[in-house]
């Protein structure tokens, strides 16, 4: 009788165990409840132009809330709001500031003041989303009419010159389909959709839009372990320009990145019960050669970009 409760036990114990080192990862949201997330991060830029070395630096902190208004049994319907988004940059000693907390202007002659003026707009409007329960953004629901509204006066924009196409041009990859949606994703998109146990890995192609350039990611992931409701997760992404990627035009010139090349280590913190990222700490690095051409003239810029990031719940 003794032997039989011992192997009993032992059973109970081992089927705890495997309880819980498996996890179904997906999204899993409560309805009508607001996710709020802050993400900050600080990225140094260092190019050589005509044998000058150059350095930017910059910094972003953004917050977003998450809010799921229904859902079918293929994908989640949200309301995805940017409630603050702040960029610092500081380009060989000269400053630039931009936050949506001010309402900025379009007509100014100052390009901190237009894009300020953007990311306000961008702020005052919700996104109605559809998700799968990996995280994917599939639609932006209303995309076309979130960019009449933000692009509507932008043709009074009184900046001259290669200066006003490029701010312009800024601001028409801000509000794209797809730089929306990679805005959206990077709080998202990272989990399996199904079940999964420690040691398990799983990966995520991300087709994504920075600063004009197209980009593919490749992001294997990890699960380390489960303690409690947290799922601890390594993960690292190869990144590379877009096969076939068009050339980034501003103010006549056309710039090529197809050498571009990074890898990206991060360390994330997931709530299982609702598939959302409680903390997400990222080192990226990536280096190539830009290839710049204007008329009558074209040039090569070695580049190289290292960056850290951290995404936190603020629940």
């Amino acid at each position: 009788m003794k032997k039989i409760f011992l192997s009993s036990f032992a059973f109970l114990y081992c089927i705890s165990i495997i309880a819980q080192n498996s996890v179904n990862l997906k999204m899993n949201l409560e309805k009508n409840k607001v996710y709020r997330f802050t993400a900050t991060s600080e990225q140094t830029i260092i190019q050589t132009v005509n044998g000058n070395q150059q350095t930017i630096e910059s910094q972003t902190n953004n917050t977003v809330s998450i809010k799921m208004v229904d859902a079918t049994a293929d994908f989640i319907i949200a309301e995805v709001r940017f409630d603050t988004l702040i960029s610092n940059t500081n380009s060989m000693g000269k400053a630039v500031n931009m936050s949506s907390l001010t309402e900025g202007n379009i007509k100014s002659t100052e390009t901190a003041e237009v894009i300020s003026s953007i990311m306000n707009r961008l702020t005052k409007n919700a996104l109605y989303i559809k998700m799968n329960f990996s995280g994917k953004v599939l639609e932006i629901v209303n995309a076309k009419m979130l960019s009449d509204v933000i692009m509507k006066d932008t043709s009074s924009i009184a900046l001259t010159g290669p200066l006003a196409s490029g701010v312009k041009t800024q601001i028409i990859n801000m509000v794209s389909d797809k730089a929306l949606k990679t805005m959206i994703e990077m709080y998202t998109n990272y989990l399996p959709g199904k079940q999964v146990s420690t040691g398990d890995n799983w990966s995520v192609t991300v087709n994504t839009n920075s600063g004009g350039m197209s980009l593919d990611i490749l992001t294997n992931y990890h699960l380390e372990g489960i303690n409690g409701n947290a799922a601890n997760i390594t993960a690292e992404s190869n990144i590379k320009a877009q096969e076939n990627a068009g050339p980034m035009e501003a103010g006549g010139a056309k710039i090529n990145y197809d050498d571009l090349k990074g890898l990206s280590k991060s360390n994330l913190v997931l709530d299982i019960r609702t598939g959302l990222v409680i903390e997400n700490k990222a080192k990226t690095h990536i280096a190539g050669t830009l290839g710049l051409t204007v008329p009558g003239m074209s040039m090569q810029i070695p580049m190289d970009i290292s960056g850290e990031s951290k995404v936190i719940s603020l629940q």
